[in-house]
């Protein structure tokens, strides 16, 4: 039991620090400095989107990212602003 509880606790200190270390996002550009522009597409909800451009700041050094513009119906395509 205790074996089962020490496992719990490191895979929510991993999830915690992982989800620490992702682009974020926000609503104003104010003191941020742009470093380009990325884009996803082929989601299906409004909130995958915003995950797979958080994926692509994050794979491009951002540390945060702005959504500028969302398109499609069954599949969706969004286009970001990523900044330091």
């Amino acid at each position: 039991m205790k074996s089962i509880i020490i496992t719990l606790s490191a895979l929510c200190a991993l999830f915690t620090a992982s989800s620490a270390l992702s682009a974020q996002i926000v609503n104003s550009d104010a003191g941020k400095v742009k470093i380009g522009v990325v884009s996803a597409g082929g989601a299906t909800t409004l909130d995958e989107l915003v995950a797979r451009l958080s994926a692509q700041a994050d794979k491009q050094g951002a540390t945060y990212f702005k959504v500028i513009s969302t398109s499609g119906a069954n599949k969706m395509h969004g286009v970001a602003d990523i900044y330091k």
